[in-house]
């Protein structure tokens, strides 16, 4: 359920962000009708958007690089949210100067950290994750030319290596 409803809040924010950022500006300044929006504030609320609905509506085989992003920039949020705040206010407006912030706009901005974390969790299956990553032995080994080995499967080379080894301790005794 809660999947669904960041699934459509992301398609609500890619078709018509204005009302979204309208919402957020109304929730966090005092003044949002001094606002002097920029587009790359439009692009940037479509483009996380996009991300929500492309992690949760996917076929999930893993964590993947927009998920590692999304959840890098929650924690990012929850730990110095000032920072945050103060970067997408140089630049998402033109009048940073101008915007009175209210006294709730820094637990909002850890909340949407939390939120960023939340959608990346959902996204993330970790059985598809240890499956994928779990180390299987290829079925042909590839054949090395090295110097003093010729052409010999890969294998052969580890082989020789640890009776040498052996041989080596054998030798020390």
């Amino acid at each position: 359920m809660l999947r669904n409803l960041l699934v459509a809040f992301g398609l609500v924010e890619i078709v018509k962000p204005e009302p979204v950022i309208g919402l957020c500006e109304r929730i966090g300044l005092r003044n949002p009708e001094r606002c002097q929006r920029r587009p790359i504030a439009l692009a940037g609320a479509r483009l996380e958007g996009l991300a929500f609905v492309w992690l949760l509506a996917r076929d999930r085989k893993g964590m993947s690089l927009v998920g590692e992003v999304l959840g890098v920039a929650g924690l990012v949020l929850v730990l110095i949210p000032r920072s945050v705040i103060a970067l997408c206010q140089n630049v998402g407006y033109a009048n940073r100067d101008d915007l009175e912030f209210k006294p709730w706009a820094v637990p909002a901005a850890r909340l949407l950290g939390v939120l960023y974390l939340t959608v990346t969790l959902l996204s993330w299956n970790p059985v598809a994750t240890l499956s994928a990553t779990r180390w299987t032995k290829p079925t042909r080994v590839p054949r090395l030319r090295s110097a003093g080995f010729g052409c010999v499967r890969g294998d052969d080379v580890i082989e020789r290596w640890n009776a040498s080894r052996r041989s080596e301790s054998r030798h020390e005794r």
